[in-house]
C-alpha cells in the first residue's frame, strides 16, 4: 500500500485524490446515493468511475474519492460501496484498507507538529473525525 501510494505522488506531482482520478482517467461522479452510501467504485468494460455521494462536506467528499481510489488500486475488479458505518453490512476487510489507503494518501508529505495531537494533525490534513481510528 505505502509503495502504491508512494508511486501515485510521484507520478502525478500530487497526493489530491480528485487530480489523481482524473489523470487515472477514473470519471467521478457526484449525486444522491441515499443515506446510507457515502461512494462507490465501479468498473464496466474497462472504463472506472466513481459516485460520490453529492450531500456529503468537502472534507467528506475528497476522502470518500481517495477511499475509492483505494479500492482502484487495491482491490482491482471488484466494484465496492462505501457504505456508512450504521447501515446493516460489515464493513470488511477491503474497506478497512481503503480507509487506510485514504489516510495515508491525504496525509503524505505532512507531519506531525511539535505539541500536535494524532487528531489535530488528522483534522489539519481534512480527515473526518469518524475516519481517525483508521489512522492507527
Amino acid at each position: 500500500m505505502d509503495d502504491e501510494i508512494k508511486q501515485l505522488i510521484r507520478r502525478f506531482k500530487s497526493n489530491d485524490p480528485f487530480e489523481i482520478a482524473e489523470r487515472l482517467n477514473i470519471e467521478v461522479w457526484f449525486c444522491d446515493l441515499g443515506s446510507e452510501t457515502r461512494g462507490l467504485y465501479y468498473r464496466k468494460l474497462r472504463r472506472k468511475y466513481i459516485a460520490i455521494h453529492e450531500g456529503l462536506s468537502d472534507s467528506w467528499k475528497r476522502f470518500v474519492c481517495a477511499h475509492e481510489l483505494g479500492h482502484d488500486r487495491l482491490h482491482p475488479g471488484i466494484s465496492r460501496f462505501f457504505l456508512d458505518e450504521y447501515s446493516f453490512f460489515s464493513a470488511g476487510k477491503f474497506e478497512r484498507q481503503a480507509n487506510r489507503f485514504a489516510l495515508k494518501l491525504l496525509t503524505a508529505g505532512s507531519y506531525i507538529e511539535q505539541g500536535e495531537s494524532i487528531e489535530e494533525y488528522l483534522i489539519r490534513n481534512g480527515i473526518p473525525k469518524e475516519m481517525i481510528k483508521f489512522y492507527i
